[in-house]
């Protein structure tokens, strides 16, 4: 990994005391590339001042906003354009997520090679003030990521979350260096984007009559009330600046052509047989599916797909792909007579060739598509991107004919499972058993030849949420494993177990100070 340490050369020289007289080195989650502890130190308070330079000013104040809180102040710390106190500025020369924090008894200089390294340069002096309430060791820190794309998955059709709810998951992402959010938007259970030229998408397919008690193993018995909610087009606008300021892009994922029940219960004539269905009650997989021989449900997709590149300012667009059962097409004259149009063989042809017109269309919009791995059978362009879950081999597959491949394979970037063995005091879960270690364990690049690893871009942690209704249990699932997954995303190749648990105590104050719940088990030993 490179690193491009500007100031290096002159603090070396500038270096007088003797090292037994530094401070500790600080506690970082991820790993930094370098840390160098100098003599003295900086003390924050709620009046230092932030001086910006290069107009780094969506950084700067989201930090000042955040040390608000954690100073409990009146006012957020004052951002200025010229003055002494936390300096921050770009640098080409560092890489563009990269930073450089230099920490003096007089100032800090936050120097990153883009507003998203001074971002995440800010997120690393955060960390510090928190575990030392305020006062900076000097140092010198450089840092850069191992991955490109470092992602984490929110699903919100199973259990629907509020746009304040889903701007503190990003709250508690950015802060773990995340840049990438995979916002599940439509499902079996329900729609939760507007689409203004299909209304009934969200005044129907938003909702579901009931939602099954227990788990969706054993569907015995469901709960008798209506559930369901959406986002309007204004929201998912506010939720995008939002991330968009703390660095984080929003990838939405629209399902196709399977986990579509709701958008069947809007419009019937989107299936094979135009049934009656309703937005689904249980869990797991539906046979009912969009029909793939009607140019309707072509047209359907790329009105509704059309909307959505206007709301999302991201460069590839989620399309699903995943569990499509084949029945109801191997029964439909629509389906069987485009088959034979096309001169498709079998029905995971038909899904390729669906595919492949979709990723036609968005790159006609200047986009491209990223889907879950089961694009990869019915053949698909290099271009696409593979989201690998059900399993390594499959990524190193994709990575090997040519894929981009973000890695995200089940069961260990799983958080909706379990976390300890015992199970004790977690709830219902959907099953597993993925604890702190073996995330943190855990090398995405297994099984990958060295020409193939150019190709693995990132990787990325799923939380679906059919057993998490509330706030606080989707973040009890995400902490403190997401710790562990970040030091995956960011930090590969410097992971220390022999100091991880000293870290995470020292994060856990970090935790405690945003008021975030995660769950105890890592911290009581239990796995």
């Amino acid at each position: 990994m490179k690193r491009l340490f500007t100031m290096f050369m002159v603090l070396t020289m500038a270096l007088t005391i003797s090292a037994t007289s530094f401070a500790a080195e600080p506690h970082i989650i991820p790993q930094p590339s370098y840390i160098e502890m100098h003599e003295g130190e900086f003390l924050v308070t709620p009046k230092t001042k932030i001086v910006v330079y290069d107009d780094a000013w969506d950084a700067a104040e989201v930090f000042a906003a955040d040390m608000q809180m954690f100073f409990d102040s009146k006012k957020p710390m004052p951002c200025v354009k010229r003055g002494s106190g936390i300096k921050v500025r770009t640098d080409n020369n560092i890489p563009a997520e990269g930073y450089e924090l230099y920490v003096q008894s007089h100032e800090i200089f936050v120097t990153g090679g883009s507003e998203a390294g001074i971002f995440y340069g800010l997120q690393t002096l955060r960390q510090i003030i928190v575990a030392n309430n305020g006062a900076v060791p000097c140092c010198f820190i450089a840092d850069e990521p191992s991955f490109a794309y470092r992602g984490v998955h929110m699903d919100v059709c199973r259990h629907f979350f509020t746009v304040d709810e889903v701007k503190r998951y990003i709250d508690i992402i950015a802060a773990h260096k995340v840049n990438r959010l995979h916002w599940h938007l439509t499902d079996d259970q329900g729609w939760r984007i507007e689409i203004k030229r299909y209304p009934e998408l969200t005044t129907k397919g938003s909702m579901r009559k009931e939602t099954l008690i227990g788990h969706g193993l054993n569907p015995e018995q469901w709960d008798g009330t209506p559930y369901g909610g959406f986002y309007t087009q204004d929201e998912v606008r506010d939720i995008v600046a939002y991330a968009q300021k703390r660095c984080v892009t929003i990838i939405p994922e629209i399902e196709m052509p399977g986990h579509a029940q709701a958008a069947l219960h809007a419009y019937p004539w989107l299936g094979c047989h135009e049934q009656i269905v309703d937005v689904w009650t249980t869990w797991g997989v539906t046979p009912e599916v969009l029909c793939a021989g009607k140019e309707t449900t072509y047209e359907f997709l790329e009105n509704v797909l059309a909307e959505v590149v206007e709301l999302f300012p991201s460069e590839i667009i989620h399309i699903g792909g995943d569990e499509c059962p084949k029945d109801r097409w191997k029964e439909c004259e629509h389906c069987q007579a485009k088959m034979k149009a096309e001169g498709l063989e079998s029905e995971e042809e038909l899904q390729g060739y669906l595919v492949a017109r979709i990723e036609k269309y968005l790159n006609s919009k200047g986009r491209r598509i990223i889907g879950w791995d089961e694009i990869l059978e019915g053949g698909v362009t290099p271009t696409a991107t593979v989201m690998a879950w059900r399993g390594a081999k499959i990524g190193a597959y994709a990575a090997e004919r040519g894929n981009e491949v973000v890695m995200t394979p089940l069961p260990i970037c799983y958080f909706d499972f379990y976390q300890t063995e015992s199970r004790e005091g977690e709830g219902l879960r959907i099953g597993g058993h993925i604890n702190f270690e073996k995330v943190y364990g855990w090398d995405p690049y297994e099984g990958i030849t060295d020409e193939a690893r150019k190709n693995i871009i990132g990787v990325q942690c799923n939380v679906w949420s059919e057993y998490l209704k509330t706030m606080p249990m989707l973040e009890a699932q995400l902490l403190p494993r997401l710790a562990a997954m970040c030091e995956v995303q960011w930090a590969v190749d410097r992971r220390n177990e022999e100091t991880i648990r000293q870290k995470m105590e020292t994060f856990r104050k970090f935790y405690d100070a945003n008021g975030w719940n995660y769950a105890p088990y890592y911290f009581e030993g239990r796995r």
